[in-house]
């Protein structure tokens, strides 16, 4: 059972930080993640599926939402509006050039590339462990804090029976270690 809460809380960690690098990807072209999901399913999205309605459906969210997110899109070129041919009161959506150009960009930055290629050649025993990989990669690639536990750190050390932050110079108890702290840093960088 800890095994398995284990694995959610790394998947956990792993969307938390793709998610932080794709709002700062976003954010320099002056959009949101909703954006960039709505533009992203209207270029894989068929005829009978590019309407604000399934959009709504496909990301749950409130129509009032989509609506908005599409207007914003509109207004930056990035999709284009058509009326259905057989129902007046049918509309479909549909990436502008600009769009799919955007997409493409925005595509070639993916924070998973470089992710994806060191973890490749590798092979691992348990999902865990192809896990813990990635997340340290992913932080890596991204220079974000690793925000690991205490007995994982270049820090951590132990005196005389006792544990101890090298960092903060201050004693830790057995509780202490197994819990995460924002100045980790993992033992494999100090080694590098």
């Amino acid at each position: 059972m800890q095994e398995l809460k284990n694995t959610f809380k790394l998947i956990e960690r792993i969307s938390t930080l793709v998610r932080s690098e794709e709002r700062k990807k976003y954010a320099a072209v002056g959009l949101q993640p909703i954006h960039i999901q709505v533009l992203d399913y209207l270029s894989r999205c068929n005829w009978c599926s590019d309407t604000p309605a399934a959009v709504t459906d496909y990301l749950g969210l409130t129509k009032g939402t989509v609506s908005q997110t599409i207007q914003v899109l509109e207004r930056k070129g990035y999709i284009e509006r058509s009326g259905d041919a057989e129902d007046g009161r049918v509309v479909h959506l549909s990436l502008s050039k600009s769009g799919a150009r955007l997409l493409d960009e925005l595509a070639a930055q993916d924070v998973f590339a470089q992710t994806e290629n060191a973890l490749a050649i590798k092979q691992y025993t348990t999902l865990g462990d192809a896990l813990n990989s990635m997340l340290r990669t992913l932080q890596i690639t991204n220079n974000a804090k690793t925000f690991g536990v205490c007995n994982s750190c270049t820090n951590f050390n132990e005196v005389d029976n006792h544990y101890q932050c090298d960092l903060a110079q201050v004693p830790l108890s057995r509780m202490d270690t197994e819990k995460i702290c924002r100045e980790h840093t993992p033992a494999d960088i100090a080694a590098d």
